[in-house]
């Protein structure tokens, strides 16, 4: 079974995370933010990767500490339930279309941190989270995951929508690029030999 727990405390947030990359997108999320909780839950059953996330911030400061620990805790469980990252498929992508809107979310877990973004909203909350949050949290789930990601609207006009969108897009490429490919036989799928 690959899977991982992490527990995240400092003086800003105290989170508890534990994945299941060979599950079936169960999950148990509560952050403190309702349209934050609702992502995360999209990309738990999109990517049917069991997620259970615990996340007590600082929220009556703002969400920042609480967003980006909650995406720094996640994507460090996803490296470390990897492992070696033998046999996966490492790269994927995935065209996430939601109504009027059209997202492309493309990955290498490659253990070079990168994220590409190129998505806009056009309000500065939905339910109570901030919008200019969501970039934040990617780029925080890519730094320790260890993946190259790239997240671009293609166009779409309503703001739940573009979000949804990106999160259900991470899930479908996430959920094929971690895969075990039983063509590879357990190699590490780098020249290099290592990931």
């Amino acid at each position: 079974m690959r899977t991982a727990t992490i527990s995240r405390k400092t003086s800003e947030t105290s989170i508890d995370v534990t994945v299941n990359l060979d599950g079936t997108g169960q999950y148990a999320i509560s952050t403190g933010i309702g349209f934050f909780d609702h992502m995360l839950e999209q990309l738990a059953r999109h990517s049917l990767i069991d997620l259970n996330v615990k996340t007590v911030g600082d929220l009556h400061i703002d969400q920042h500490h609480t967003v980006e620990d909650t995406g720094l805790a996640i994507g460090e469980a996803v490296a470390k339930a990897l492992g070696d990252k033998k046999g996966i498929r490492r790269y994927a992508d995935a065209l996430s279309p939601m109504d009027e809107t059209l997202t492309r979310v493309a990955i290498d877990i490659s253990g070079r941190p990168f994220l590409v973004f190129k998505t806009e909203f056009s309000q500065k909350r939905l339910g109570e989270m901030d919008t200019e949050m969501f970039e934040h949290w990617f780029h925080s789930f890519a730094q320790t995951a260890g993946i190259t990601l790239h997240v671009e609207t293609l166009y779409g006009s309503n703001n739940h929508h573009i979000a949804e969108a990106a999160f259900k897009g991470l899930a479908r490429a996430l959920r094929e690029a971690v895969e075990i490919d039983p063509r590879k036989a357990g190699a590490i799928p780098s020249t290099k030999g290592v990931l």
